[in-house]
């Protein structure tokens, strides 16, 4: 769970989301929403639009897989543009990544939980991996088209991003001259806002009893000037590692809020 909140708020809000391809409808499970007091310039799903999906064949399948398949990615990129007035637009990106389950391999699971081999399961968690990471990359190209209209535009991208903050997905997105090679890209860079936020404090979920950073809001420089503090509101957080702890008994999400405060002067 993300939030961004710019300025004092207004009595009205406006909401967009992300529906389903078949009815227009929302997604019965992990929707991607923006809740806004901002007027709504644009809206648009983008899944393979920028990246077609790749092809894959596995290696571990029983029986063997003669062709390569499509691999997609589990859910849209979420993009959405508001009007902060005085002739400002907010790009907001709402992203929420693979999670590192491994995948399923056919002929490779002998239940829900229970792999056959460690191989197939390596190699599933290599499909999640490759999900993850695309995703990313058709996110990161979406960016900067934006930075070509816009050098200093103002970007958000926030969400589950099921990844630490030095981890790949989000090194592959914030693009840092120290992994490009090239300070004429400095621009393009994006900043992570909970570095702002105290080591000890700096986790949106607990696995086995270890905190984890998997919630980000990661903004441009041309945000960032407008950047006051994030808080994480972790301290009734629960170990989403425990026993029977599934979404029917336990409902209350197991990640924490990441809330980033801007404040845009009029």
């Amino acid at each position: 769970m993300q939030t961004l909140i710019a300025g004092t708020p207004y009595a009205l809000y406006q909401m967009s989301h992300t529906k389903t391809l078949s009815n227009g409808e929302a997604y019965d499970k992990r929707n991607l929403v923006v809740l806004s007091r901002f007027p709504v310039l644009a809206v648009r799903q983008i899944k393979h639009d920028l990246t077609p999906k790749p092809l894959y064949r596995s290696v571990t399948a029983q029986p063997p897989e003669v062709q390569a398949h499509e691999v997609s990615w589990e859910r849209p990129i979420f993009y959405v543009q508001l009007d902060l007035g005085a002739n400002r637009r907010l790009h907001v990106i709402n992203l929420h990544l693979k999670s590192k389950i491994p995948s399923d391999i056919p002929g490779q699971k002998i239940d829900q939980y229970k792999w056959r081999s460690v191989a197939g399961w390596a190699e599933g968690y290599f499909i999640a991996s490759m999900r993850r990471v695309g995703q990313v990359l058709e996110t990161r190209m979406l960016i900067d088209q934006i930075f070509d209209n816009d050098p200093g535009a103002l970007i958000a991208v926030c969400g589950d991003f099921n990844a630490n903050g030095d981890e790949v997905p989000v090194s592959a997105l914030r693009g840092q001259v120290e992994d490009t090679g090239n300070p004429e890209l400095s621009q393009c860079v994006l900043v992570p806002c909970e570095r702002s936020v105290p080591d000890s404090a700096r986790y949106s979920l607990l696995h086995l009893g270890k905190g984890e950073m998997l919630n980000h809001v990661i903004v441009s420089r041309g945000l960032l000037s407008y950047y006051r503090a994030t808080e994480i509101h972790n301290e009734a957080l629960p170990d989403e590692s425990g026993a029977f702890r599934t979404d029917v008994l336990f409902p209350e999400s197991d990640h924490a809020p990441v809330v980033a405060e801007f404040v845009v002067d009029n």
